[in-house]
């Protein structure tokens, strides 16, 4: 009997699976489908990522050898994009740029710049203007199907990050006050994130395939 139970899960774990690839769209285009405040659920989802990237740079470890904090917002900008698909994903992240504009204390900690405009042009500031486009990208290839598996979500968010790398190591090189140049912005932009920031793609890149599920079982009772 608990044979065919388990049996019968991994039957229905499958189905879901199977459903999931087939299902056209972003995971928030499913799941409001049909539903009569559509709009609204867009617009608080947005608000929920807007939210969620604010509070992810609050948990921020400042590295002595690099002006560049450790954070989670990666991992949330792009999750973000892979939720809510490139437009919204992306709107959320120049949403949460306005606000920091604004001088609202959404921004990580810093001891050189404060909250503000001028956080932008900062060592941090390509990190923060590359938000939109990784979410962009992120949302793009989920939107296209890749996020409904494990591998294919881990490298949809792979190219994202790799977005967010390349605007802040540029960014830190050549344009920030003080530019510091390419070799001393790979030492202190690039080397040593990556293997944390692969480790927290590894985690996150399992969550859209998750939620996929979830929402195929619902959708096929």
């Amino acid at each position: 009997m608990a044979s065919a139970f388990r049996r019968k899960d991994n039957n229905s774990t499958i189905r879901a699976m199977q459903s999931a690839v087939g299902l056209p769209g972003t995971l928030l285009t499913n799941v409001v489908a049909g539903v009569r405040m559509e709009g609204a659920i867009r617009a608080a989802s947005v608000a929920l990522f807007v939210a969620l990237t604010a509070a992810a740079a609050q948990v921020s470890i400042p590295l002595p050898f690099t002006p560049v904090p450790l954070t989670l917002q990666p991992m949330v900008v792009l999750l973000g994009g892979a939720v809510l698909g490139p437009r919204l994903g992306m709107s959320a992240q120049v949403l949460y740029l306005l606000l920091g504009i604004a001088g609202l204390p959404v921004f990580a900690a810093s001891p050189i710049l404060p909250q503000g405009a001028l956080r932008l042009i900062g060592p941090t500031g390509g990190y923060l203007m590359s938000y939109p486009f990784a979410a962009f990208v992120a949302g793009t290839l989920a939107e296209r199907g890749l996020d409904r598996r494990y591998l294919t979500s881990l490298f949809a968010m792979t190219c994202g990050l790799a977005v967010i790398f390349f605007g802040g190591v540029t960014w830190l090189a050549f344009f920030a006050r003080p530019a510091v140049g390419l070799d001393a912005a790979l030492a202190t932009g690039l080397y040593p994130f990556v293997l944390l920031d692969v480790l927290k793609l590894l985690i996150a890149s399992g969550i859209t395939p998750a939620l996929w599920r979830f929402v195929s079982l619902i959708t096929d009772h």
